[in-house]
């Protein structure tokens, strides 16, 4: 296996395509044994403390969406503060250059490169995002994605807001994360299957099962509001920002073409309320997700032309 220069995954021989494991798995929790102001226990577990940690993202990248997502619904903007990069990268990776000086003004570095570098001088896969970043040794404490929310939501309760939602319920943990699995395998990480393919059936392995995940899920969503009934749950977060760049980018750029988002009446009436509750909607940028998936994936989109459409007014119809 070949790691790609563009995506963060390898391209096994028969064409299919896997994703990056993530280096740093540190874990900011209620139990360190570290005392405020010092690093990681023996454990690599960093003490919870208000204002310490940055939160880097892309608002084109789905994966970092969702940590974005919960930060605003749980209140932890004051808590945790964010920086967010150029959606376009180049070869030094993701940049700050939305920023003053094209520098991060508390980290005070240009690409998040620097930062994977101090942590790990022999760091030679792709830089990814969402990441946490230490503020005060310029370490990244992780960049496992999957985990920064769950603790957003498990070890930062006690700077929840008055009335921010339990995301992960103790007691629908066990039938919620089945269904994150099938959620993450067939469509969050199943549309990235269909467009890095290199052989005809490797993608259409992956594109007929994206489509099979998402009649299943279009069934779920008959006789429920959400995917674990009437309350937004962390599973929800995690399809929103697959089926919010589906019709913009997946559709087209990744060839998942069966039909669009808009053509399925369950899970777009779906979408669509999480896109106009608060949170959702007004997390998303579909300029960042276009330019970033059209311009950087060049052996996908050469030509580096962004499309026009779709017009985003649509997810604001009742």
């Amino acid at each position: 296996m070949t790691t790609t220069g563009q995506f963060a995954g390898e391209t096994g021989t028969g064409g299919e395509w896997k994703r990056q494991r993530n280096r740093f798995a540190g874990r900011i929790t209620t139990d360190s044994d570290s005392a405020p102001g010092e690093g990681p226990d023996a454990e690599g577990r960093w003490p919870v403390e208000p204002g310490r940690y940055r939160l880097v993202v892309s608002l084109a990248c789905p994966w970092a969406h969702r940590s974005v997502i919960v930060r605003e619904l749980l209140g932890l903007q004051d808590a945790i503060s964010l920086a967010v990069v150029d959606p376009v990268r180049d070869e030094r990776g993701w940049r700050f250059w939305l920023d003053e000086g094209h520098r991060d003004p508390v980290l005070g570095i240009e690409y998040l490169s620097e930062a994977y570098l101090r942590t790990d001088p022999e760091y030679d896969q792709r830089v990814t995002v969402p990441c946490v970043v230490d503020t005060v040794t310029g370490l990244v404490v992780t960049n496992d994605y999957p985990q920064i929310t769950l603790d957003l939501s498990t070890q930062w309760r006690a700077y929840h807001v008055p009335g921010a939602p339990d995301l992960y319920p103790v007691d629908e943990r066990a039938e919620m994360d089945l269904l994150i699995e099938d959620v993450y395998r067939d469509v969050n990480n199943g549309v990235y299957r269909c467009g890095f393919a290199t052989t005809q059936e490797a993608y259409e392995a992956a594109y007929d099962t994206l489509f099979a995940r998402l009649d299943v899920l279009e069934g779920r969503l008959a006789d429920r509001r959400f995917l674990m009934g009437d309350h937004v749950r962390e599973v929800d977060v995690r399809l929103f920002t697959t089926l919010v760049r589906f019709d913009a980018v997946y559709h087209g750029h990744f060839k998942t073409n069966r039909q669009k988002l808009t053509e399925f009446p369950n899970l777009w009436r779906y979408a669509r309320e999480l896109f106009q509750d608060r949170g959702f909607g007004d997390t998303v940028d579909f300029d960042h997700i276009k330019r970033h998936y059209y311009v950087t994936h060049d052996t996908i989109n050469p030509t580096g032309i962004v499309p026009k459409g779709p017009d985003p007014a649509v997810w604001h119809t009742a």
